[in-house]
């Protein structure tokens, strides 16, 4: 699946999908028709049929390296304002970022090259980030004068402690990938970060596919509720799995100590 020629998504048989920027010459970087292409393909995730885990990288030199310059006199709403809500909780540059979240299986960001601004939100957007350990990255927006604005505040809440975010952000100061790692943007550093990315998906990919989709529901209510609500929430999702055929598979392939095979919807 193409969009735009801007973003790839390939499924292998396993259910896991290759989803790249495939703006490589320009660094993958976020113009309108970036912003597009990336949402058409957050959407066309949500209704992948056999999708178990999604690998998320950037072809070329870069996994994004933010806004394009060259799209800095557009308007950057296509209409109306940046309060308004087009694709349910967020604008259409924040959904870039969120749709990641919004997808019902894990989302594995492999990072290299520059990683600024707008590409930085994209990736904190993932489940999980493998980053090469020279990749460039910053909180660059504040560099023109701007500020996040594309789901930053809302995905690095928990991630990056507070004072280091507000430094990072005041003075969009650039660090590495290794940086990174201590810094919280980074789940893990590795020099082939796809492979790993890839190899991580794939034991992913080898668990209850309900159970998957249910623990990453509870990741957001985690995030976004009190303890009851939590508390609720993990019994609700353990009622729709617990004794259906996934979850006995799991247990018998354990117990026969060989892979498990599950089904799909």
């Amino acid at each position: 699946m193409n969009f735009s020629d801007r973003v790839s998504i390939d499924l292998a048989d396993n259910g896991v999908a290759q989803v790249r920027f495939t703006r490589g010459d320009k660094m993958n970087a976020l113009d309108p028709t970036q912003f597009e292409a990336i949402t058409e393909a957050g959407n066309a995730l949500r209704e992948m049929a056999g999708l178990r885990v999604a690998v998320l990288s950037g072809e070329g030199r870069a996994f994004c390296a933010g806004l394009d310059t060259s799209s800095f006199g557009g308007d950057p709403t296509g209409s109306g304002t940046l309060a308004e809500r087009t694709h349910g909780n967020a604008n259409r540059s924040q959904e870039a970022a969120m749709t990641w979240r919004k997808c019902p299986v894990p989302v594995i960001a492999a990072v290299h090259g520059v990683c600024f601004g707008g590409g930085l939100q994209i990736a904190s957007g993932a489940d999980i980030r493998v980053v090469h350990p020279a990749t460039r990255m910053a909180v660059m927006e504040m560099k023109w004068g701007l500020v996040p604005d594309m789901g930053g505040f809302a995905l690095w809440r928990g991630l990056v402690r507070d004072d280091v975010l507000r430094e990072l952000t005041y003075t969009n100061r650039e660090f590495s990938g290794a940086d990174a790692l201590g810094l919280g943007f980074a789940t893990m550093v590795e020099d082939d970060p796809l492979a790993r990315a890839t190899a991580i998906a794939e034991t992913i990919a080898n668990k209850n596919p309900q159970a998957i989709r249910g623990a990453k529901r509870l990741f957001k209510v985690m995030q976004e509720e009190g303890e009851d609500a939590i508390l609720l929430a993990e019994s609700e999702e353990q009622d729709q799995i617990i004794r259906t055929p996934n979850q006995v598979e799991a247990v018998m392939a354990e117990m026969q100590k060989r892979a498990p095979s599950f089904t799909d919807g």
